[in-house]
């Protein structure tokens, strides 16, 4: 489990499966990810590995990844960015519906490795990048159709910075969608629901089977086209 092989890790500490809400894609998924984040830490001798996010299937990526798959004239055909993408299951989704361009960005190497591992498993081209870009004025750049975001809002600094990319994206001419159940510093007065989705199989990581999750839209979109009109919940 060594730190110099992200990708290694990937693929020799988790399992290959479908996602519960969303069975077309196959993500490389840890059973227990708490244990594996200790074993990562043990085998490298520091305790200030980031979490494992990369090794589970998140509500809110789950449901903004159905949204997509459901609604591809969202992405199809436009150039899209996946922030904090971690296993990069909304960027795939994105790329399996027919997206033209889809970088996803992660701050954790292994989340990098893990989005190029899933990314192989399904069969679509996602541009992995291991960067912090939220504080990055250059981006995203003029030409970015869609930005997206899932379960990025349990903690204020990061909510804070997440939002402040967003409206930079939203300015330029970016369609903005979010997946959340409703985190802590999720800013719900400053969005519009699109979509809801009873997320199960999460009693590992959130403590319960099933998050009622909605897919959210800034209440003022930017864009060259809007996104699917409401859906009902599902």
């Amino acid at each position: 489990m060594a730190e110099s092989d992200p990708l290694m890790v990937v693929r020799s500490e988790t399992r290959l499966g479908p996602v519960p809400l969303v069975p077309e894609i196959r993500l490389y998924q840890a059973s227990d990810p708490i244990t594996l984040w200790q074993r990562m830490e043990a085998a490298n001798g520091r305790t200030d590995l980031d979490p494992p996010f990369w090794s589970s299937a998140w509500a809110g990526g789950q449901a903004l990844a159905r949204y997509l798959l459901d609604n591809p004239e969202t992405v199809e055909g436009r150039r899209v960015i996946d922030i904090a993408s971690g296993s990069g299951l909304v960027a795939i989704a994105a790329a399996t519906a027919g997206a033209a361009t889809v970088t996803a960005y992660d701050v954790d190497p292994f989340a990098a490795a893990a989005i190029a591992a899933n990314a192989a498993a399904n069969r679509v081209t996602v541009h992995a990048v291991c960067a912090d870009i939220l504080d990055r004025d250059d981006l995203p750049s003029v030409g970015t159709d869609v930005l997206l975001v899932a379960d990025a809002f349990y903690e204020r600094d990061l909510a804070g910075k997440v939002m402040q990319f967003l409206e930079r994206g939203r300015r330029r001419g970016s369609h903005v969608l979010l997946g959340d159940f409703g985190r802590a510093f999720l800013p719900v007065d400053r969005l519009r629901p699109l979509a809801t989705y009873e997320v199960a199989g999460l009693r590992a990581v959130e403590g319960t089977d099933v998050k009622r999750t909605t897919v959210w839209a800034p209440a003022s979109n930017g864009g060259r086209r809007r996104a699917a009109g409401p859906v009902p919940m599902i």
